[in-house]
């Protein structure tokens, strides 16, 4: 390796050394500083939690809609249930509205909005005639407050179920209550 001097611009001799005795020297020195990756630490967080926090809300999105999903099923599932052990389409339907109520209280805050429809009109006048309670309860869940970019506010969840009627009940209407 040779060393030469050479005048500095600034009147000082420097001692200049070969390309490849700088680079081991910056090197050296870039090592001795931890690395030379100081700050990438919190840039990587940065970036994965810019990424990670939307696909969490998402998760947490399909997590919400299957609840609802379960509930508005489960509720309609109670109503034709109920409704389909009455005599009457009136008794039909208000025993399956009260029984949806009381499975969405349960659900307690899974739907933020509930509709529900009691469709008797498959109710058979007499016994021995085939008959079907339709019920549909609506359930709208929030998802406005997982404040995810891209998701609607509300989603609104269907659920019909059907349950046929006893087919040897005594109808109220025929003058026998049970």
């Amino acid at each position: 390796m040779s060393v030469h001097q050479s005048p500095s611009p600034l009147g000082e001799d420097r001692v200049a050394l070969p390309v490849s005795a700088l680079r081991a020297t910056l090197a050296r020195a870039v090592r001795a500083r931890g690395g030379g990756e100081r700050g990438s630490y919190t840039l990587e967080a940065l970036v994965c939690l810019t990424v990670l926090v939307p696909i969490l809300g998402i998760i947490a999105a399909f997590g919400l809609a299957g609840l609802g999903d379960s509930t508005a099923a489960n509720a309609a599932a109670a109503a034709a249930r109920t409704a389909s052990a009455s005599d009457d389409p009136d008794t039909a339907q208000a025993r399956g509205r009260q029984a949806a109520l009381k499975s969405l209280g349960q659900a307690q805050r899974t739907c933020a909005r509930s509709d529900i429809v009691v469709d008797t009109s498959g109710f058979p006048s007499q016994p021995g005639q085939p008959g079907t309670i339709t019920v549909r309860v609506d359930c709208t869940i929030p998802l406005a407050e997982l404040a995810v970019p891209g998701l609607p506010g509300t989603k609104t969840l269907t659920a019909t179920r059907h349950s046929p009627v006893d087919r040897y009940v005594a109808r109220a209407s025929e003058g026998n209550a049970r």
